[in-house]
C-alpha cells in the first residue's frame, strides 16, 4: 500500500485556506504514532483526538509540546483524565459536562479551556447547546461559580450533506451567534476569541465564514491507516 504523503498534503491544505491565519489542528483519531510523529515532524503541533483513552496514550508517548485537542462528544466520568494536559476542549455540549469539567480542574488547580458546543446541523445525532440556552447560561448566574473553566469561544459541526449552501448557511449562523457574543457584555471567564468549524470537507466555506480553527483528519492524513 502507497504510503500518504503527508507534507505534501499540509502544502496542499494550507495554500488552499481562505484565512492563512487559521489555526489547522490535525485530527488524529485512529492515526497511530508513526503518523503524528511524521505531522509532527512537518511542523503540526495542534492534534485533535475523539477519545479520551486514546488521546491520554498518545499523549504519553508523544511530544509535550504538543497541544491536544478534545474534539469528540466527551462523558463526563472521562474528563478527569485529560484535564492535566489537554489543550482545549471543544465539544463542551452541555452545562452538565461544563460543571464537571470545572469540578476536575479545581481539583489539580487548573482552568480549563473550553469551547461551547452549539448544534447547527440538522441531524439530531449530533451535540450541542442550542442558542437560547447557551445565551441564557452566558448571561445567567451559574457560571459565576464556575471558576475553573475558561470559555474561549464556540465550536459547531454542520450537517453531513453535499448541499454547500446548507452548509454555508449553518456556518454563518454560528458565526453570526459568534460575532453578537463578542459584542455583548460576558462573564469574566468567557472571551469569545475562537470558533472552532469545518473539516476535511468544508474547511474553505467555514474559513469563509468565519472560522478561526478548523479539524481536519482525512485530508492530512489520507483515508487510511498507515501500515
Amino acid at each position: 500500500m502507497e504510503k500518504t504523503n503527508l507534507s505534501e498534503n499540509l502544502t496542499a491544505i494550507t495554500r488552499s485556506f481562505p484565512n492563512p491565519d487559521c489555526l489547522l489542528v490535525a485530527v488524529s483519531k485512529t492515526k497511530p504514532i508513526a503518523a503524528i510523529q511524521e505531522a509532527y515532524a512537518a511542523g503540526i503541533r495542534d492534534f485533535g483526538e475523539n477519545k479520551v483513552q486514546e488521546m491520554t496514550e498518545k499523549e504519553a508517548a508523544l511530544p509535550k509540546d504538543i497541544r491536544w485537542h478534545m474534539i469528540g462528544h466527551l462523558q463526563r466520568n472521562k474528563v478527569k483524565y485529560i484535564v492535566p494536559f489537554v489543550h482545549l476542549i471543544h465539544s463542551v455540549d452541555s452545562l452538565r459536562l461544563l460543571k464537571q469539567i470545572n469540578k476536575e480542574g479545581r481539583k489539580i488547580n487548573r482552568v480549563i479551556p473550553c469551547l461551547l458546543q452549539v448544534h447547527i446541523a440538522s441531524e439530531e445525532s449530533k451535540f450541542g447547546w442550542d442558542e437560547a440556552e447557551l445565551i441564557a447560561f452566558l448571561h445567567g448566574e451559574e457560571i459565576d461559580e464556575l471558576q475553573h473553566i475558561r470559555v474561549l469561544g464556540l465550536m459547531g459541526m454542520a450537517t453531513n450533506t453535499s448541499d454547500t449552501e446548507k452548509i454555508r448557511s449553518e456556518f454563518h449562523g454560528l458565526s453570526a451567534l459568534f460575532e453578537r457574543l463578542k459584542r455583548s457584555e460576558l462573564p469574566s471567564q468567557v472571551q469569545m476569541e475562537e470558533l472552532s468549524m469545518g473539516m476535511s470537507g468544508d474547511y474553505q466555506i467555514a474559513q469563509e465564514e468565519g472560522s478561526t480553527m478548523v479539524r481536519i483528519g482525512s485530508a492530512v492524513f489520507g483515508a487510511r491507516n498507515y501500515t
